[in-house]
């Protein structure tokens, strides 16, 4: 039995620029300065209320969820007439398309995404019935907490030897030591090369057509 978990953003789909976009937007609507674009790019991957407050600077509940809703409706409208922006990274559904009819093998999703976000991505991309298991600040702390990896590996019987955790961010990578398993870093995403190994990345990986061999080398 292998799981190979998934991040989404950074790792899955390029969503920075619309990310930075609408957090842009929600914040100068609340009469608060646009983030520092830089900021805003390295807490991608934490769920949206602790991303929000870390720009913020704030732990205001009220200003917080403001922005949080403020967010999510900028992001609703947007996709209304722009179902491209969130496209898979070049070579990422050639590797998915192997890894699901591997022997023994089952995928999955952490990501600090909302369920909602992850379904209606997975949809658009026809990639629905590629994963066993998704993994959502909807029923799991954020990351670094490694309740998603516990929970994905409850969920699909996978102890934490036979499992890998696949992302962009130190936030990743922590999940993965936290919950006992390895972890692969990618370079195309949001956060540095070192940054990564430092967080405990067992590899990274410079294209999607070195990660199948760098999960053999990991899950042999």
């Amino acid at each position: 039995m292998r799981l190979i978990v998934f991040d989404m953003d950074g790792t899955l789909i390029d969503t920075a620029s619309m990310i930075a976009e609408h957090m842009n937007a929600a914040f100068v609507a609340a009469g608060l300065a646009a983030p520092d674009p830089q900021l805003a790019r390295s807490v991608i991957g934490l769920a949206l209320p602790i991303a929000i407050g870390r720009l913020a600077d704030s732990d205001d509940p009220d200003l917080i969820g403001r922005l949080v809703d403020s967010y999510k409706a900028n992001y609703r409208r947007s996709l209304l007439n722009s179902a491209d922006r969130e496209p898979l990274y070049p070579g990422a559904r050639e590797v998915l398309d192997r890894l699901v009819v591997a022997p023994d093998t089952a995928l999955g999703i952490a990501t600090g995404k909302g369920l909602a976000g992850v379904e209606r991505i997975l949809n658009v991309h026809d990639l629905s019935g590629h994963f066993a298991t998704l993994q959502t600040p909807d029923h799991n702390p954020s990351k670094p907490h490694p309740g998603m990896l516990l929970r994905a590996m409850a969920e699909t019987g996978a102890s934490a030897a036979e499992t890998v955790m696949i992302g962009d961010t130190t936030y990743d990578m922590e999940t993965a030591k936290a919950a006992g398993v390895a972890g692969i870093g990618v370079a195309w995403g949001y956060h540095e090369h070192g940054e990564l190994t430092r967080a405990g990345a067992r590899v990274i990986v410079e294209r999607y057509d070195a990660l199948e061999a760098a999960i053999d080398s990991i899950l042999e």
